[in-house]
């Protein structure tokens, strides 16, 4: 009779165990603050790595995959709600999202992607030395090489516009580094603050009229995600645009140099599978991207009459040539 019941105990025992792991899986929570191509494919990557290493979502994890469209409170709203759905880990995708993340937990898993500067965000202090919960991969940009082409391209000119947005600080970290690269290439940067997307338009035709040579359009989430309407402005006014991140040349700039923002989301995904795996956050340093690129719009050149010279096609990694279909 006994071994009846220490048999009954154990298998209920092993059915109970098998019944909470069924209900409750790995669940990670991803977040991003727009709608930013950048941030798209940062996420695709992310989930590209998981599904490469056999994590799909449904099946081995649980992804909860949320936007807060452009509004720092939902940003907040949703870090906190991960914190209350109890989710294993979260993947801060952008600068207020890390900051979010930061604010809400001290244990749950960080992993950030597509933040220019993490140690202003308050992830710590370098890449060694950053909080317990926090590991992820730094997006800064090339911001000093990027100035350095202009210059190339475009020997005589000295005023170059941009727009930033003083909520992000990601964006006012880019335009003191722009302005510092500005002073060794000899340019003058004239800036125009938005407060969000809806102000790009109209923020871009002010720009125009403040007789600048060109456009550089620091990468922030904001201008990123609306960067198609600075480059109708700028086709339709003939003044050359060169943007902050790689895709941009997709969306109307003639050329950019950058990162590969689906592979910084696959960096991102290790970093997280081997969080999942039981590897403490605190032992992995933060990482940074290295394989800088080159992307030209042939297109968008010729509205904006700009014409490369032959070794600079040369050493494009990618070449548009044909009109890109409008992006909403």
């Amino acid at each position: 009779m006994k071994k009846i019941i220490v048999l009954f105990l154990l298998t209920l025992f092993l059915f109970l165990c098998c019944t909470k792991n069924q209900e409750s899986p790995y669940t990670v929570g991803i977040f991003q603050f727009t709608d930013a191509p950048t941030l798209n494919e940062v996420r695709k990557g992310i989930i590209r790595a998981f599904e490469d290493n056999g994590l799909r979502d449904g099946n081995t994890i649980r992804l909860i995959i949320r936007n807060a469209k452009g509004h720092i409170p939902e940003v907040h709203r949703i870090a906190q709600e991960f914190v209350e759905e109890k989710v294993n880990m979260i993947v801060a995708l952008s600068t207020p999202c890390l900051q979010a993340a930061l604010i809400a937990t001290h244990e749950i898993p960080i992993i950030f992607s597509s933040v220019a500067n993490p140690y202003l965000a308050g992830a710590g202090k370098s890449a060694d030395n950053h909080r317990s919960n926090v590991s992820g991969v730094s997006s800064r940009g090339p911001i000093k090489e990027s100035l350095a082409f202009i210059r190339k391209i475009l020997p005589q000119a000295k005023r170059l516009g941009t727009l930033w947005t003083p909520v992000e600080l990601n964006s006012e970290y880019y335009l003191e580094l722009a302005r510092e690269a500005a002073r060794e290439l000899d340019f003058e940067i004239v800036a125009v603050s938005i407060a969000n997307g809806s102000e790009v338009l109209h923020s871009t035709q002010v720009l125009i009229n403040q007789k600048i040579d060109a456009m550089y359009q620091i990468s922030d989430n904001t201008n990123n995600a609306a960067f198609a309407d600075i480059g109708n402005v700028a086709a339709e006014n003939a003044v050359p645009l060169f943007g902050g991140f790689l895709l941009s040349t997709h969306r109307g700039a003639c050329a950019a140099l950058g990162w590969n923002f689906f592979e910084m989301g696959l960096k991102a995904g290790e970093i997280a599978i081997r969080v999942k795996n039981g590897e403490s956050p605190a032992g992995i340093p933060i990482q940074y991207m290295s394989k800088l690129r080159m992307s030209l719009n042939l297109n968008a050149a010729k509205k904006q009459r700009i014409t490369f010279p032959d070794q600079v096609l040369k050493e494009a990694h990618e070449v548009l040539e044909e009109e890109e279909e409008k992006v909403k």
